[in-house]
């Protein structure tokens, strides 16, 4: 029933930022987790950064990207957006929105991000 919906991607060089968002229909948006994940070329999809439900204020960032990535709600757009810095080329993936793992039914399309020079 869930459906997620992110964008935002494209190509950047090393060290420049792009914001992705995620809206999602089927769900209550704003009572869910929700979850970024992005799979690189030729690997395995992988955890990103989550926030929490509710407020929001319960937030998890994957080692490969903090202090470089941010996740948070944009309230009044109901979306989640991941705000990307100091991008890499080991950033390059696809990025999937959708909620904890153990609820994924459906991955959806993500969007592409390309980091290279």
């Amino acid at each position: 029933q869930a459906q997620f919906v992110a964008s935002g991607g494209g190509w950047v060089q090393p060290g420049g930022s792009l914001r992705l968002s995620c809206s999602a229909s089927g769900i209550n948006f704003g009572d869910s987790a929700i979850v970024w994940y992005r799979q690189p070329p030729r690997k395995q999809r992988e955890f990103v950064a989550r926030v929490s439900g509710g407020t929001g204020t319960t937030k998890t960032i994957a080692d490969a990207v903090k202090g470089r990535f941010a996740i948070y709600r944009d309230i009044a757009r109901n979306t989640v957006r991941l705000q990307m810095d100091d991008l890499e080329p080991d950033d390059t993936a696809v990025y999937y929105c959708n909620v904890d793992i153990h609820l994924v039914r459906d991955w959806g399309q993500g969007t592409q991000v390309t980091v290279s020079s």
